[in-house]
């Protein structure tokens, strides 16, 4: 694909930029995007989230937020040309002995819950502290665009991790647990599912919000081992992922009690920073009521 060859061939040349030259062109773009890009879904993304906030705390939540959102353009490009020492230096992960301990006592299959909080695209190169005892796995969102979806499965995959298309989840994570192999399964699912996708409403950041439950109901099927990733960014271009433990049998708490959970961690989570979170994408354009509505016209 020629086309990909060059439009990589940029990048990568951008990527060998040292980072404060990178974070100096972040400073100058976020200017500019937080003008155009998305401005006006931000903005009601955030009104609407923190409703007790002034007018003010709201603005220098989003001046922050597009801060972050430029930092995580220049950071995904280094990621072309970084070194794995680099790479380990600037993203470290805590907890993960607990994983250790299910799969020394027999359990192969351990699912992480991740969100597009901090930089999610770094935690790909978790397989560094797995190995040699696990592997890592990412499912994704196929993106339309052939070359932006290429160069994320390069990013992604170039540290040793398996892509897992989103609609092939449940058949690859079924064949991966046959194989007996140890895997990290990380799930990003705090997007907004399409109408057929919605099966569970939960509280969250002041909103009746349609979520993915499907990392869960695998997880009770296969008995994988639950955790949830808590991001943190100690300084700018350094970020850490404390793995928390949820449940060792998924199966053995009342269904939805996981992904309940999940959203009043990542609630907390963005509660603390919300400069953090994506506020980008339109997260509660799909109501509790349309759902409802188009439900009972099914029904009839």
């Amino acid at each position: 694909m020629t086309k990909y060859k060059i439009i990589k061939g940029l990048l990568y040349a951008v990527s060998l930029l040292p980072f404060p030259v990178l974070y100096a062109f972040s400073d100058f773009m976020s200017l500019f995007v937080r003008r155009f890009y998305r401005r006006k879904v931000v903005r009601e993304n955030l009104s609407s989230a923190f409703p007790e906030k002034s007018e003010q705390e709201l603005r220098e939540i989003e001046r922050k937020f597009y801060h972050q959102f430029c930092d995580n353009f220049v950071e995904d490009v280094k990621m072309l040309s970084m070194s794995k020492e680099e790479m380990m230096r600037r993203i470290t992960f805590g907890g993960l002995e607990e994983a250790k301990k299910r799969h020394d006592a027999g359990q192969n299959m351990h699912f992480l819950y991740l969100s597009h909080f901090g930089n999610w695209e770094w935690i790909s190169s978790i397989n560094y502290y797995l190995q040699p005892w696990c592997t890592s796995s990412q499912v994704y969102h196929h993106i339309y665009d052939k070359v932006m979806n290429q160069l994320f499965l390069d990013l992604r995959g170039q540290y040793g991790g398996v892509n897992i298309e989103m609609k092939e989840t449940l058949r690859k994570i079924m064949t991966m647990r046959k194989e007996g192999k140890n895997y990290v399964v990380g799930f990003i699912s705090d997007q907004q599912p399409k109408w057929n996708s919605i099966h569970h409403f939960v509280p969250f950041l002041n909103h009746d919000t349609g979520v993915f439950t499907g990392a869960e109901q695998i997880a009770r099927k296969i008995d994988a081992f639950m955790m949830y990733g808590r991001m943190s960014r100690p300084k700018r271009g350094y970020y850490h992922l404390e793995i928390i433990p949820m449940e060792d049998h998924p199966a053995s708490v009342p269904e939805n009690t996981l992904t309940n959970r999940y959203f009043e961690m990542l609630e907390a989570d963005i509660k603390e920073h919300p400069e953090m979170w994506l506020w980008t994408h339109k997260r509660w354009s799909r109501t509790k009521e349309e759902w409802l509505k188009r439900q009972e016209e099914g029904e009839k």
